[in-house]
């Protein structure tokens, strides 16, 4: 009898043992499901890119054009052509202090941005990425690791000359990580391999498509050029975006991707495409953007937004100004006569500064309305100074503003 119920009090003990050890299991289980994010699934892949060359065989002229702009040459493989700054002695350095120096050095190996402390080498990193055309500057990032890394060295254009980064503070950092976000403002595509919301991402190199370029502003264009291949008498232009169709909004919110100051994603980077909302994958924020606090670089969207031009107006994008297939950067005479599609007087609402003649004004809205006004984005530290030096942008607050105005003034009565 004994022995029956210790035969049973055993089994039921070995019973509930095994039970607890199931749901520990599975409580275990639950939460490592928990804590493991979702993989997610991106409706963009680079086989979807055909890649700008391929536009060139129905869209030569545009596409020659293209390539000289500051879109496409955002970013580019690091070369001595793509690099605008020095390795020639004497014109290859930045310097901390007395004691530490970054050189710019041309080896057989590559090209290096060196740290030297005492004239003692202590660190070294390769130019991989040139970011930057070259009118404000050019930073430069090296691969470790799959991973993407900012050089502490810049290439200012302002001065001609070596600087530290922007941003940096000025002391050689070799560790500050770009993300996907970075890369979707100066890349067509990027892919990146790393499980979401892990730190530093990292990327396939070659499968990156550098500079902004067709694909950026029109879409993925693989099955385009695949269908137009096969019908080269079709017109319709079939499975491509026409920026030109989009709505006002739509417009808007393609440059406000990378022209819309600081976006929080809501999705993984590259999946907003043209044409669609900014809004759906990106945390907008609505409240009216202060000229004084926004800066010039990061948001002209922000600005042009809170101009009167644009409140005024059902139409005015950005595309209202600038032709996004040319170069047209210091031509401000072709802005002028933009300007003067809606300010002209036929419309009576032509510019009312009597101390220049209309010869004048009509070449040059640009310098009184839009001046050039400090960086707080890109201000760096020049050799043998001590305090940053700002990039000048072209402020898209359209306004009076009497200062510069009175600029233009007294330099056109010296030149009487």
């Amino acid at each position: 009898m004994k022995s029956a119920f210790r035969y049973h009090r055993s089994k039921l003990i070995i019973s509930v043992i095994t039970l607890s050890i199931f749901l520990f299991t599975t409580c275990i289980d639950t939460e490592k499901k928990k804590e493991a994010p979702a993989a997610i699934v991106s409706k963009i892949t680079h086989e979807q890119f055909a890649g700008s060359a391929s536009c060139a065989g129905c869209h030569k002229d545009i596409y020659t054009k293209h390539l000289n702009t500051a879109h496409y040459l955002t970013s580019r493989i690091a070369t001595e052509q793509s690099i605008l700054g020095s390795f020639e002695p004497g014109q290859n350095l930045y310097a901390f202090n007395n004691n530490v120096a970054v050189i710019m050095e041309k080896r057989d190996s590559g090209l290096f941005q060196v740290e030297y402390v005492n004239g003692v080498q202590k660190r070294i990193a390769r130019f991989d990425v040139t970011i930057g055309s070259g009118t404000m500057g050019q930073s430069f990032l090296r691969w470790r690791n799959q991973q993407l890394f900012q050089l502490p060295i810049t290439f200012f254009s302002a001065a001609h000359l070596w600087s530290n980064s922007p941003g940096f503070a000025n002391n050689p950092t070799f560790n500050r990580v770009i993300t996907s976000r970075c890369l979707e403002c100066h890349a067509t595509y990027a892919q990146v391999i790393s499980p979401p919301a892990k730190e530093p991402e990292q990327f396939l190199p070659d499968k990156m498509i550098y500079g902004v370029d067709c694909e950026k502003c029109h879409g993925p264009g693989a099955q385009h050029v695949a269908f137009q291949t096969k019908n080269p008498d079709d017109s319709m232009g079939r499975h491509i975006i026409n920026p030109a169709k989009l709505t006002r909004q739509q417009s808007l919110d393609l440059c406000a991707l990378c022209h819309g100051g600081r976006l929080q994603k809501t999705t993984p980077s590259f999946e907003f495409t043209a044409g669609e909302r900014l809004s759906d994958y990106f945390k907008i924020d609505s409240t009216t953007p202060d000229r004084q606090t926004v800066d010039v670089h990061a948001n002209q969207y922000g600005l042009l937004r809170n101009s009167k031009c644009f409140r005024m107006s059902n139409t005015l994008t950005c595309n209202t100004c600038h032709n996004t297939h040319e170069n047209e950067k210091t031509k401000t005479a072709l802005f002028s006569q933009r300007c003067m599609s809606c300010h002209d007087v036929k419309h009576n609402n032509f510019c009312t500064l009597k101390q220049l003649p209309v010869s004048t004004l009509i070449k040059n809205c640009i310098d009184c309305h839009m001046p050039q006004k400090p960086s707080k984005a890109i201000a760096v530290f020049v050799s043998g100074q001590q305090s940053f030096t700002a990039a000048l942008i072209r402020s898209h607050y359209i306004s009076i503003y009497p200062e510069e105005s009175s600029k233009i003034i007294t330099e056109w009565n010296k030149k009487k």
